[in-house]
């Protein structure tokens, strides 16, 4: 981190020098699953890896950002990678850069596909990190696949601020002749992604036309060009993920992994602080009666999710604790909330130089109806919160970032 600040930059110029003086580790990849899209795809990618591996397939996976350790991004044939092997790759890509002018995203991407061109395994499943079309992990020349989860307005800084630019730089990962699984999509991205895929000669295997999922009394029903396949609803929390889930079945579906693969998408799947019930460490030690959940989405479709996620919970008083960045649309995402809560406890992200402060994500929150106050950290909040209703729900969320602190400090 301090020899590579926490910036982002969006050229590949920096990756291709250096993956060039590696001697191109990106070549030499098992077969690629490339995931693009604002929401989902660490879900998405979370499904296939479980579906992959039931039926004996070795994965790698990559995936952006950490919650409680930086070796959560990097996945080597199953396994998180060591302490010794991720040293050793770092130092590599450093001497190999030799000072050159370089991001913290692009290195450690690069480092990621050092480790994963020495390991033997069947998949690579690389995450974008931010966009597609110039992303560090957009380096694959003929992935076996490409995946677009839904789109919709975030990082507008870098992407743009329509709907029609921001799909355009996602449907960048989109490879001549390469299929590109999609999932739902508003019409204009849509139209993006299509024009683009037809350009390219890229099959399409897109929602709502190659494949569907809905659920039907308690059950996931997908269906394809294949036929149809009765399933267990995800273990995964929330409406959302049933569509999360189509996406990881039809790429499944298209690399002919067989049922074994596809019940394990959806009932095997792990994937942190994406509504995440915390069970046991210091918070639930001082809330043994609450219902604690933890949540990182942050964007208004994030709270849009997070509210039909809430709508399928039995009735419950709910309290919120909230940090945010100050890069985010924070009444967007808190206006789709804003009805199912009391009261909303705002807190700084402790360590995150980009964090909202509290009073001003207080003052977000009663600007969209929400009752608020700040909090000095989320021990305090859960306790008040627990002190006036012991048995309260109580929703930790708004950031990755935030997330990651609650489970650094031993939450689980």
């Amino acid at each position: 981190m301090s020899l590579h600040p926490k910036v982002i930059d969006l050229v590949l110029d920096r990756v291709w020098t250096l993956l060039a003086a590696l001697d191109h580790p990106e070549r030499k990849l098992p077969p690629v699953i490339h995931i693009a899209g604002t929401n989902g795809k660490g879900s998405t990618q979370a499904m296939i890896r479980a579906g992959l591996e039931a039926v004996g397939k070795s994965v790698h996976a990559y995936t952006s950002p950490h919650l409680a350790r930086f070796h959560e991004r990097i996945r080597v044939a199953g396994d998180l990678i060591s302490e010794a092997e991720l040293q050793a790759v770092l130092q590599e890509c450093e001497a190999a850069n030799d000072g050159a002018p370089i991001t913290y995203f692009e290195i450690t991407t690069v480092a990621a596909l050092l480790a994963f061109s020495r390991t033997p395994a069947d998949y690579t499943l690389l995450e974008v990190g931010l966009g597609g079309r110039l992303d560090a992990t957009n380096v694959v020349e003929r992935p076996a696949l490409s995946i677009i989860t839904p789109i919709s307005i975030d990082h507008t800084q870098f992407l743009g601020d329509t709907l029609t630019a921001i799909a355009g730089e996602k449907a960048g990962i989109i490879k001549r002749g390469v299929p590109v699984v999609v999932g739902p999509q508003p019409d204009e991205a849509m139209e993006v992604i299509e024009d683009r895929a037809m350009r390219l000669g890229a099959p399409l295997l897109a929602y709502g036309q190659q494949w569907h999922v809905w659920e039907e009394r308690g059950r996931l029903i997908f269906q394809d060009e294949q036929g149809l396949r009765d399933l267990p609803l995800p273990n995964l929390i929330g409406a959302h993920q049933l569509q999360n889930a189509g996406a990881a079945l039809a790429a499944l579906r298209h690399l002919e992994m067989g049922d074994t693969a596809y019940e394990a998408a959806v009932t095997a799947a792990e994937w942190p602080a994406r509504m995440q019930r915390l069970r046991k460490g210091p918070l639930a030690k001082v809330a043994p009666e609450a219902e604690l959940w933890l949540d990182g989405g942050h964007n208004p479709a994030a709270g849009i999710a997070l509210a039909a996620a809430l709508d399928g919970l039995p009735n419950r008083p709910t309290y919120m604790v909230c940090g945010m960045l100050n890069t985010k649309d924070i009444a967007g995402y808190l206006r789709p909330l804003a009805a199912h809560a009391e009261a909303l406890y705002a807190v700084s992200i402790a360590g995150e130089a980009n964090t909202l402060p509290a009073a001003e994500t207080a003052a977000q929150a009663r600007a969209v109806g929400l009752v608020a106050q700040e909090m000095t950290s989320v021990a305090e909040a859960v306790t008040q919160i627990t002190a006036k209703d012991s048995d309260a729900r109580i929703l930790i969320c708004g950031s990755l970032y935030l997330a990651g602190n609650v489970l650094r400090d031993g939450n689980a």
